[in-house]
């Protein structure tokens, strides 16, 4: 299968698989809001910060590295080393994930309190901690099968997390509703649990048997393998060899870890400034909260939907990228990148169309505002970019250049600051869209200049211009 049938396969897959979780997703909220009330959903929702913190200092990085340099190492036919690479990942990532477990469960009333605003949170905070390890296995393992550009794995895998943790809030409100005649919110968090520990011991269920051979269906049918065979699969790991690991592990996910709580900081910034700058605007607290919540809970989410499919073809092209640096063939580098993200972008203007002609049409229609159809027809203008942006930041990542990346989001999210706290005031919200647009066109131009910069084609040097 060439390069293009595995990124069109794996895109198709995990595109499928995501607009199924999000379509399921979409009635559990609905199940969430009518059963826990306006209020439980609020506390529900508040304690997301905190583990999407956890997440990004645990595992995001580390997964991100995995896949890369797994993709890589098979390119070259290093299995072993590839293994060897999981391995060190899977437990530094899970390492880390216990010790913010412990500091999580230990500080809940602090955060709660001091950070959450709410003393309510504590529990919540003390269940939620049990997901980050899980969340740890799942997703290293689930990057090693993306480094080997399998996505049947990690699409069974968000599968069942959606699905257990769905049935197992069910299961717990009926069992809870027909004890104590009401249900705490508390029981959405253990869902988390749920989903996550059912998803974890899915993929390391599989694991020993997935490593042996590539294919799906070889690994379950090898899945009944005793401890004998789990020790071969795994080489056994030295000192000198946990080392190596280490050294190429952290230059990758160090920067990409640190992107990823920068990015949670700064947009967390920018979340608490937009209200409190619309006032500066002239606004009452009133209609500033209204203002920002159609934006952020109507026409956001309306524009980001078919970045479902971006996002797949995001995963893919990682690797891909990868297993076509450790080949150093510069020609199809930039074959699969034109094609890539120039489908990325029709995408995009195909989109920036549609919300352009039914945007009004939406807003009135879905949400019952003229402004969210306002708004859509406004962020209509950065599809292009925000589609082609996460295609060029996979290709960046695949070759290796995390750091870039970093410095990408930066400026990016820096210049959406900046439209906050300067242009608000001065234009009301349409100074923040405007910002956003400035800030997606910025990081697609870098972006782009950052990859021409590493892989642009060597012309020959001819004989009579060497003097």
């Amino acid at each position: 299968m060439s390069r293009k049938q595995t990124i069109i396969r794996g895109t198709i897959i995990l595109t499928i698989t995501g607009f199924l979780s999000r379509f399921m997703g979409f009635f559990y909220r609905i199940f969430l809001s009518r059963t826990f009330g306006e209020e439980g959903v609020g506390l529900y929702q508040l304690i997301f910060p905190v583990y999407a913190l956890c997440y990004s200092l645990t595992t995001a990085g580390i997964e991100t590295a995995i896949s890369r340099t797994v993709a890589r190492k098979v390119s070259l036919g290093k299995e072993r080393e590839a293994r060897e690479f999981l391995l060190t990942g899977l437990s530094l990532s899970f390492f880390l994930a216990c010790i913010c477990m412990i500091v999580m469960q230990k500080n809940a009333a602090f955060i709660a309190s001091s950070i959450l605003g709410d003393e309510r949170c504590i529990p919540l905070l003390t269940i939620l901690s049990y997901t980050v390890p899980c969340s740890a296995i799942h997703s290293c393992i689930c990057g090693y099968c993306y480094g080997l550009k399998q996505t049947s794995v990690p699409a069974s895998a968000q599968l069942i997390e959606q699905t257990t943790r769905i049935s197992g809030v069910y299961l717990l409100y009926r069992l809870v509703i027909k004890d104590q005649g009401n249900a705490p919110i508390a029981i959405a968090v253990c869902g988390l649990v749920i989903g996550e520990f059912f998803s974890a011991a899915y993929t390391l269920s599989i694991l020993p048997g997935f490593l042996k051979g590539r294919r799906i269906k070889k690994a379950i049918r090898r899945n009944a393998s005793s401890s004998d065979s789990v020790r071969k699969t795994f080489p056994s790991m030295t000192a000198g060899i946990l080392y190596r690991q280490l050294k190429e592990l952290l230059p990758l996910s160090v920067p990409l870890t640190a992107n990823r709580v920068l990015i949670n900081l700064l947009q967390s910034i920018e979340a608490i400034s937009i209200p409190g700058r619309l006032q500066r605007y002239g606004l009452g607290t009133s209609e500033a909260l209204s203002l920002y919540g159609v934006l952020n809970g109507m026409a956001l989410p309306c524009i980001l939907f078919p970045s479902a499919v971006t996002s797949s073809i995001s995963i893919m092209l990682m690797p891909t990228v990868a297993e076509i640096q450790a080949s150093d063939d510069r020609q199809e580098m930039l074959d699969i990148i034109k094609k890539v993200t120039g489908a990325c972008f029709i995408l995009g203007l195909f989109c920036c169309l549609t919300f352009l002609l039914f945007g009004a049409w939406i807003g009135i229609t879905l949400f019952g505002s003229r402004t969210a159809g306002k708004f859509i027809l406004t962020l209509a203008w950065i599809c292009p970019f925000l589609y082609t942006n996460s295609a060029l930041s996979s290709v960046i990542n695949g070759l290796g250049k995390t750091g870039s990346t970093l410095f990408v989001n930066t400026f990016s999210l820096l210049i959406r600051i900046a439209g906050v706290f300067y242009a608000i005031p001065l234009f009301g919200i349409q100074g923040y869209l405007w910002g956003l647009l400035i800030s997606q066109l910025a990081a697609t131009l870098l972006s782009a200049w950052i990859i021409y910069r590493n892989i642009r084609v060597k012309r020959p040097v001819r004989a009579g211009n060497r003097l």
